[in-house]
């Protein structure tokens, strides 16, 4: 693979405003147009990520190798020559992962280091590598908002297993010398994700409910207060931090602002065409460890100039929009 020229990155829209010198020698030397290789690039996020990278002349190249199967992903990394790597493969099912907790392990340990190697070995510029805050684990309200510098006390096994992967990235830059930025995300949501998730949950059903005429629509608990942040804020991010991110950090990729799952509910049954009635489900009820989650982007925005742009009335809107048109016949 040829050597890459120092140039500065645009990103999609303009450039990321700056808040150092553009002689700051820790800035990776990207060039404008890359080829950037996503893990998990079908996905939810990777989708979106996807359009972005796209936009602003990337070339996108899709792994389609499993990632634990590390002959595969050697061979495939080395025929592609990423310049750059996004790697958002992952098992993120944290309910599941107490039940299968040697997969979830496999997958996003065991996975990530494939992934970290490949990259290497492959010649890439530079790892994006996405984690959790699942890996902070146990704490209390006192602790918010959360900082980078969180001591990791994982309670899942998911969280434990995204906790295995940030060290395995700070041990890729330490014993390797690959530049890995980490990314730890929060509650993330929008157009085209899963009903497996509570707002994108009760927004298919409300949308059903318009179409049925039923007026009773299905919940879960609505005390939980998260940290969400559209989807597309998020992929905006994750370009930020691989143009500008510095080498071996930490980052939060979250809105700053905890909202309750009443208060998202609230605002997808004023969007309705139907009168929602909120119907609590024993069912969906599920125990919640932590009553509040919220982020710090205070070290993307001074490293990056990112922040969140979209309102969580569009972000909402867009999304039982999404779900109207998947269930119009």
């Amino acid at each position: 693979m040829g050597t890459l020229s120092p140039v500065e990155w645009l990103p999609h829209g303009g450039p990321i405003p700056r808040v150092r010198s553009d002689a700051d020698a820790s800035l990776p030397s990207i060039p404008v147009s890359v080829r950037a290789l996503l893990t998990g690039g079908s996905g939810f996020v990777g989708t979106h990520l996807q359009a972005v990278l796209r936009d602003a002349g990337d070339t996108v190249l899709l792994s389609e190798a499993d990632i634990t199967d590390r002959t595969a992903l050697l061979a495939e990394f080395g025929a592609a020559e990423p310049d750059v790597v996004y790697h958002l493969a992952a098992q993120a099912d944290v309910g599941g992962s107490w039940t299968e907790p040697v997969e979830t392990f496999r997958v996003n340990a065991e996975g990530t280091l494939n992934v970290l190697d490949a990259a290497r070995l492959a010649g890439a510029r530079r790892v994006l590598a996405i984690t959790s805050a699942d890996l902070y684990g146990r704490l209390t309200e006192a602790d918010m908002p959360l900082r980078e510098e969180q001591p990791l006390r994982p309670v899942t096994p998911y969280g434990a297993s995204k906790a295995a992967a940030d060290m395995l990235c700070i041990q890729a830059g330490l014993g390797h010398g690959l530049d890995v930025v980490r990314v730890r995300a929060f509650n993330h949501l929008g157009p085209g994700q899963s009903d497996k998730f509570v707002a994108s949950a009760i927004a298919s059903r409300i949308a059903a409910a318009e179409r049925s005429g039923e007026t009773r629509v299905r919940v879960g608990s609505l005390d939980a207060r998260r940290d969400f942040t559209d989807v597309r804020d998020v992929v905006q991010a994750y370009r930020a931090l691989m143009a500008d991110g510095e080498a071996g950090e930490a980052y939060h990729v979250c809105s700053g602002i905890d909202r309750s799952v009443q208060e998202l509910a609230d605002i997808l049954i004023g969007l309705s065409t139907a009168d929602i009635v909120l119907e609590p489900d024993p069912d969906l009820i599920r125990p919640v460890d932590l009553k509040v989650l919220r982020g710090d982007n205070t070290k993307i925005s001074e490293r990056t100039g990112w922040s969140p742009s979209i309102p969580i009335e569009q972000t909402l809107a867009d999304l039982l929009d999404t779900w109207r048109s998947a269930t119009t016949p």
